[in-house]
């Protein structure tokens, strides 16, 4: 298993995805970027992960749904922000020195998310992605691929794309904006 530790830089611009990823290993598994929401762990794909910026309060959208933070422009793209501590209900957001906006690429679109952190990029095999359990979570569980399972850490995967383009998000209002 390789293990690549990201340590937020208070500060730091841009940390692009492919920095990020740990060198490649023929048929290791799957590449997740972790990363923390609340006193949870999550994952998520890191070939949906276009790159990791530091926080900056993004432009108000006004009747946007209470999770839409707004927009920010990176580079000349319109990108909506989510704050996924909203989404899910979780406890009060905080914006810190650790409060990250990872950029998705999800179809044709750009989408940001806030997350309290980012841990590191982590490889799982098909034997360490075990099934979800039933159970009333935050997120649907039609939204989560499985439990990763590394040593004593315990990671829930979401199937981010499902999320994201989901009808409750309201991000994507048509087929052609998920064309790939």
């Amino acid at each position: 298993m390789q293990n690549t530790s990201l340590t937020p830089v208070p500060g730091s611009s841009v940390a692009h995805a492919q920095a990020l990823q740990p060198p490649s290993s023929q048929g290791a598994g799957r590449e997740f970027l972790a990363f923390k929401l609340g006193g949870e762990e999550y994952g998520i794909d890191i070939l949906r992960v276009r790159e990791i910026r530091s926080y900056e309060a993004p432009t108000r959208i006004a009747n946007a749904p209470d999770f839409v933070m707004g927009v920010i422009n990176l580079r000349g793209v319109i990108v909506p922000v989510v704050d996924m501590r909203v989404k899910l209900g979780l406890a009060s957001p905080r914006y810190d020195e650790f409060t990250v906006v990872i950029v998705l690429s999800i179809g044709n679109r750009v989408v940001g998310m806030v997350v309290d952190s980012v841990c590191d990029v982590i490889t799982l095999g098909a034997a360490q992605m075990l099934p979800v359990p039933d159970f009333n979570a935050h997120v649907s569980a039609e939204h989560l691929m499985a439990i990763g399972s590394l040593d004593e850490r315990m990671l829930i995967l979401v199937d981010i794309e499902r999320l994201m383009t989901s009808a409750d998000m309201a991000l994507f209002n048509t087929p052609a904006a998920l064309a790939h």
